[in-house]
């Protein structure tokens, strides 16, 4: 299989492509800093003993969530003995951390949405080859390092270079690498966090003492191995600094970086640009002929696989597996490429075999060990039924690319025209009930005003006959449909005048007010939870009650898990 990197570089936006036989396999864009693998030196602002968690203030716009589960128990100290920090003990969160203690903490989810970061005081600062963990004992070696012999030399090197008490653990790209290099990639990593351990002493909580790679440098880090044929950038500067990089660490790559020089953009020339449109669609075609369909909810993704334009040759039962097994792939590479994270669930086309069923289990699980996330998928269900639960750790392709809509507010879906139309008779009649005007104009979106007048106007003579008033509707285009304007005054030639001068309106929504946006960041009911318990003494006592509905249900729904 031929493995590509393809990089695009361009002010603002840095882009990066992963390719597998010339198809688009992951895609990693960045266009701000990000602070996901950061370690800041924190101060704890709130401790809630209900939820098992604290906010810690790490100097970012909101306070980052910390779980009792990612708090260990070991005091931190310097080489020389020296106390970093004071020791977290074990126990209940109370017992471990108070509020106004300065604590180390690393980053392992970016602030996504309304929610702040995630931080864990296990921390852990990766090379290309290996990862120091300098607060646990552990040796562990990439499960995508298949050979057990080649595994077991890995450990056992591992065993050697580590320092005392620090774990390891050896990364793909350490396959093959001889001692000398693992055991130059330790020291340059515990020299890295001795330079992390004096700025945490020296420095005043909320700051920054490491600041994780950039998108490129990270992808050289983490990517960059000897599965990748090639890596090709189209800036030159960057182009001589991943070369100076690779030089330091990893002189057998340096042959297959290339820069591209071409005018025609890389991401175009390469059909990437095509394929990054096709990620951001609702459906997704197979090559058979049928599709999948992809929807996010605030809760989870849901999936849903279609025989559509294909037909088969033989038989139903045929048709339905080959349909399911080709979505398999496709479902996966649509999951890594979209970055979706949290509770996915996919429907696929009813089976009534279970040895059919079988055979997508099988091929949906061995999809998922080619995710570089973490990943678990549940048992198939006799309805088609198969939920994946996924982690990330930055921002999903479509929250980086595309914005709630302004116009549904996020729903997805507007009021029909007729169904804006009763409303606007319903708000008419009680309009000119309430006003002692002599006429009134009603400005509705064009649809509207063509559903209101569609059987004729004799319902608005009834109206102004019963009100003693006039009474004009007038389509107005760039209106939002579910608008209306109303103008009062002493004629309707007076208003209309008025109106196409641009003058004064009152504008009303007709969909009981605007919905909250829907937000498509992955659900962390810990941190809505504990977010409100925080905020719940500067809410005063109304806010009690909710809180209090809130443990009560999480409470049941405890009881009946157990």
């Amino acid at each position: 299989m031929e493995r590509e990197i393809i990089a695009s570089i361009e002010a603002g936006e840095t882009r990066v492509a992963v390719l597998e036989d010339g198809t688009l396999v992951n895609l990693f864009v960045e266009r701000s800093e990000p602070v996901a693998g950061n370690i800041y030196k924190g101060r704890v602002t709130n401790v809630l003993p209900g939820m098992d968690a604290a906010f810690v203030d790490i100097g970012l716009d909101r306070n980052a969530f910390l779980h009792v589960a990612d708090i260990r128990s070991q005091r931190l100290d310097g080489e020389e003995g020296e106390e970093i920090e004071e020791s977290f003990g074990r126990g209940a969160i109370a017992e471990r951390l108070r509020s106004g203690q300065e604590i180390l903490v690393q980053v392992t989810k970016e602030p996504m949405g309304s929610k702040g970061a995630r931080v864990t005081t296990y921390v852990a600062l990766p090379a290309h080859y290996l990862v120091l963990m300098p607060t646990v004992n552990y040796v562990g070696v990439s499960r995508r390092i298949t050979s057990e012999a080649e595994r077991k030399r890995l450990r056992q090197i591992a065993e050697r270079v580590r320092p005392e008490k620090v774990g390891i653990i050896v990364r793909t790209a350490a396959e093959g690498v001889e001692e000398k290099v693992l055991s130059d990639d330790v020291a340059f990593l515990r020299q890295m966090w001795n330079r992390v351990l004096e700025r945490a002493r020296a420095g005043k909580a909320p700051a920054p003492v490491y600041q994780d790679l950039r998108l490129i440098r990270r992808v050289v880090r983490d990517l960059f191995t000897e599965d990748v044929d090639r890596f090709v950038v189209d800036s030159p500067e960057e182009y001589g600094r991943i070369a100076d990089l690779l030089s330091s660490f990893a002189p057998q790559l340096r042959s297959r970086l290339v820069l591209h020089r071409d005018v025609e953009p890389i991401f175009e020339r390469r059909g990437i640009e095509r394929e990054i449109d096709r990620a951001l669609r609702r459906r997704v075609w197979l090559k058979s002929g049928g599709y999948v369909v992809i929807d996010r909810t605030e809760a989870l993704t849901v999936i849903d696989v279609n025989t559509g334009k294909y037909v088969g040759k033989t038989d139903l039962t045929t048709t339905i597996l080959r349909t399911n097994l080709e979505a398999v792939g496709e479902v996966m590479r649509q999951i890594t490429l979209r970055d979706i994270g949290g509770i996915i669930l996919v429907d696929f086309i009813d089976m009534e075999k279970a040895d059919h069923r079988q055979r997508v289990l099988d091929a949906l699980e061995e999809a998922v060990k080619h995710d570089r996330s973490k990943a678990h998928v549940i048992d198939l269900t006799g309805l088609g039924l198969v939920e994946i639960t996924r982690k990330r750790v930055y921002q999903d392709l479509d929250e980086i690319m595309r914005t709630p809509c302004p116009y549904c507010e996020g729903r997805g879906r507007v009021l029909s025209p007729e169904t804006m139309a009763v409303r606007v008779r319903r708000e008419a009649r009680r309009l000119v009930r309430g006003t002692k005007a002599p006429a009134v104009l009603i400005e509705v979106h064009p649809q509207v005003a063509g559903a209101l007048l569609r059987d004729g106007a004799d319902w608005v003579r009834s109206l102004e006959e019963a009100s003693g008033r006039r009474v004009r509707f007038r389509g107005r285009e760039g209106l939002h449909l579910e608008r209306l304007n109303v103008a009062e005054g002493e004629s309707l030639k007076e208003l209309e005048a008025v109106s196409t001068e641009g003058g004064k309106r009152v504008q009303f929504w007709m969909d009981r007010g605007p919905d909250e946006v829907l937000s498509l960041a992955e659900p962390d009911p810990d941190y809505e939870l504990a977010l409100a318990l925080a905020e719940e003494p500067r809410q005063g006592a109304g806010r009690k009650g909710v809180v209090a509905r809130v443990l009560g249900l999480l409470r049941g729904r405890r009881e009946q898990a157990n």
